[in-house]
């Protein structure tokens, strides 16, 4: 495999990039490398055609039987069991055609950063269950390329609404309030870049909605060694198939900024609206998330981090052991200083 931007230019072996120092490092000489390095390195291949090498560079499918979900990973990366429903039955096929993202923001935080993030969490919940913090658990810490599709969009459109002013006063004994009500219009257009759309069946809307945004500044184009390490999720909605939400986001977006327009007023109800959403531009993009889904009878619980910004989400159940014993420890030193309290009362103290 001719790729010279995924093996160590000086000795030959794998590299994988780190996001502490954004260099792609190896493991056995030890050297690190900037992406613009291994993009020089590769002009030695001169025979080698950059379609010839997409072509030839190896990726690997690995399919959930059970939930249906495709991971890909190129050579160096193992999936041996499925980051969402945590099947241990995983199939493992090369992939098929191209898988060709526009862009890709690389992990910005490591793996260290994510887990010690999820211990702090259970730290802070006393009452869960250890099952959580159990090492082998942890262990199962995973960073995921999400596929996303990046709409630009342009919005155009107007609101009807009726304001009020409502002034009160008193006058003797009497209070009086008087309400106006005004007729606004109001009419603007917005352009929107970067509306980021899910799009991942597998993956857990609220979930990503929850720990975004994400830094598009760090946005770059999509080089396959950025693979190197970590999963990537293959999409199964296409950019038509997500445009609905784009759609209902930006015109909900153009509403609220034509109405926050409307000032001076007590309150402010739109009664009417003619909103209009284009598409202008669409992109194919991967976004880092550090997974853990941890199954504790019977039921998935995940957890994610935003591999740019480290914000994490994720839901603990209660232990109902702990919970009962820290309840009767509550109850029985309450009623101990009920009964000090009683004898100090009754002077018999």
């Amino acid at each position: 495999m001719a790729v010279a931007d995924h093996k160590c230019p000086s000795c030959g072996a794998p590299l994988k990039f780190n996001p502490k120092n954004q260099k792609f490092d190896c493991s056995y000489c030890k050297s690190s490398f900037k992406i613009e390095d291994l993009e020089k390195n590769e002009k030695k291949y001169e025979n080698v055609k950059a379609e010839e090498a997409k072509e030839n560079y190896t990726l690997d499918l690995y399919k959930c039987p059970d939930c249906g979900a495709e991971i890909v990973a190129d050579e160096n990366t193992s999936a041996t069991f499925c980051v969402y429903c945590k099947n241990t039955a995983i199939l493992k096929n090369k992939l098929v055609g191209k898988f060709e993202p526009d862009y890709i923001i690389p992990f910005q935080n490591t793996m260290e950063d994510a887990t010690n993030a999820f211990k702090n969490i259970c730290k802070k919940r006393p009452l869960s269950p250890k099952f959580f913090s159990n090492p082998e658990n942890i262990a199962e810490m995973k960073g995921v390329y999400i596929p996303f599709w990046l709409f630009e969009c342009d919005s155009s459109g107007s609101i009807t609404a009726n304001a009020t002013h409502v002034h009160s006063w008193t006058q003797g004994n009497k209070h009086y309030t008087k309400t106006d009500t005004f007729l606004c219009t109001r009419g603007g257009n917005l352009k929107f870049e970067n509306v980021p759309v899910d799009g991942s069946k597998h993956f857990d809307n609220a979930i990503m909605n929850s720990i975004e945004p994400f830094d598009y500044k760090k946005m770059v184009k999509f080089k396959h060694s950025y693979l190197s390490g970590f999963l990537a999720e293959k999409y199964d909605l296409n950019s038509d198939e997500t445009f609905d939400d784009v759609k209902n986001r930006a015109e909900q977006t153009t509403e609220n900024s034509l109405k926050n327009s409307i000032k001076g007023y007590s309150s402010v109800l739109v009664t009417d609206k003619d909103i209009n959403v284009s598409k202008t531009d669409v992109k194919y993009a991967l976004l880092p998330v550090w997974m853990l889904n941890v199954k504790y009878k019977d039921k998935i619980y995940p957890f994610a981090m935003n591999g740019t910004t480290g914000k994490l989400i994720g839901n603990i159940p209660v232990d109902k052991k702990k919970a009962v014993i820290v309840g009767i420890c509550i109850f029985v030193s309450c009623f101990a200083l009920f009964i000090v309290a009683q004898i100090i009362a009754g002077g018999k103290f």
